[in-house]
């Protein structure tokens, strides 16, 4: 009876040192045993967490605030850090050169430009090139023969085709006229690549109907007190106007401002940007139609190429999102 107590015993004792003696790869062959067949541990599949920066012209113009907003999802998809920079208006050409100067110093691995002026900071973009800092150019296009003088290349244009989404608008506001007509263009800043292609596009719009007589094109510079002021200088020359396209939303509001404090009746306005602000004004058909150029989308794409372009992949030049026609009938 003893000897099979001591048996037990001893099997016990075996038993029990066994189970609590740790194996000294348990570790390891647990990760093995949770972690699916083919794949690595989660640290393996980790990539490096960039700093890509979005300088854009300014956040008191809505279009804009869209597009830090598709910045900032891709920031949260794509797993980035998102650094947001913006001058104080939309002609803040200095400060967006001295923002590019700080974000070279601090070795941003990226920088996604929205540029106030196509040829002005070409230099400094130049400078963060050769720093090793990925260039993405959004919005409005930097002049190709002013980059090729300084050796500024590989700079991946992601925007709309501009030219085409003004011809859209303006052709809203003039195709089926059958009397004669004065129109007026109110455009962007005038070295601005996409103030140059959305004024073109409305020339070729009213080029086509022979009744439409273009009298004027003048610059506000993407502003809405400045538009109201122009607009006023442009009845003042013209007072039968019939018909005005604006480069951008916000100088429609300024012009919409002036057209209603006039209690001028029967003028046509077109515009480009389909901010929020002007949907209830295409619904009750004081704006007779606006493009939605994606600004998000821009951004969203623009943080893709730029962690494409940091992994070594060739990118293409010219990137255009397609633009979306906002009348009445479809306005949000």
């Amino acid at each position: 009876m003893l000897k099979k107590l001591v048996l037990v015993f001893l099997i016990l004792t075996v038993l029990f040192t066994g189970g609590c003696a740790p194996a000294k790869n348990d570790t390891s062959l647990l990760a093995q045993q949770n972690t699916p067949s083919g794949a690595q541990p989660a640290e393996a599949n980790q990539t490096e967490k960039y700093d890509i920066a979005l300088v854009m012209k300014t956040l008191t113009n809505p279009f804009f605030v869209e597009m830090e907003k598709g910045a900032r999802k891709a920031e949260k998809e794509l797993g980035i850090n998102l650094i947001v920079k913006t001058g104080a208006q939309e002609t803040s050409v200095d400060q967006q050169i001295t923002i590019i100067e700080e974000l070279i110093k601090e070795k941003v691995d990226a920088i996604l430009i929205a540029p106030a002026d196509s040829v002005q900071l070409i230099l400094v973009l130049k400078k963060a090139q050769d720093a090793g800092i990925v260039i993405v150019n959004l919005d409005n296009q930097l002049d190709a023969s002013s980059m090729e003088k300084v050796g500024l290349a590989n700079v991946p244009y992601i925007s709309v085709d501009n030219v085409n989404g003004a011809y859209l608008s303006a052709k809203t506001i003039s195709a089926n006229l059958t009397e004669p007509v004065k129109a007026v263009i109110l455009e962007g800043i005038p070295t601005a690549k996409n103030a140059q292609d959305r004024k073109n596009g409305a020339i070729k719009a009213f080029d086509e109907n022979k009744n439409v007589q273009l009298v004027a094109s003048e610059s506000a510079h993407w502003k809405v007190d400045e538009a109201y002021q122009v607009t006023a200088q442009l009845f003042k020359q013209h007072p039968d106007i019939k018909l005005v396209f604006c480069a951008n939303d916000m100088m429609a509001l300024g012009t919409l401002q002036y057209l209603k404090e006039n209690q001028i009746a029967g003028v046509k306005v077109a515009a480009y940007d389909a901010l929020d602000e002007v949907m209830p004004m295409l619904k009750d058909g004081t704006l007779q139609a606006t493009i939605d150029q994606q600004a998000a989308n821009q951004a969203y794409t623009g943080v893709q190429f730029a962690i494409r372009a940091l992994r070594g992949e060739k990118l293409p030049d010219l990137t255009l999102l397609d633009v979306l026609l906002v009348t009445r009938e479809n306005a949000r």
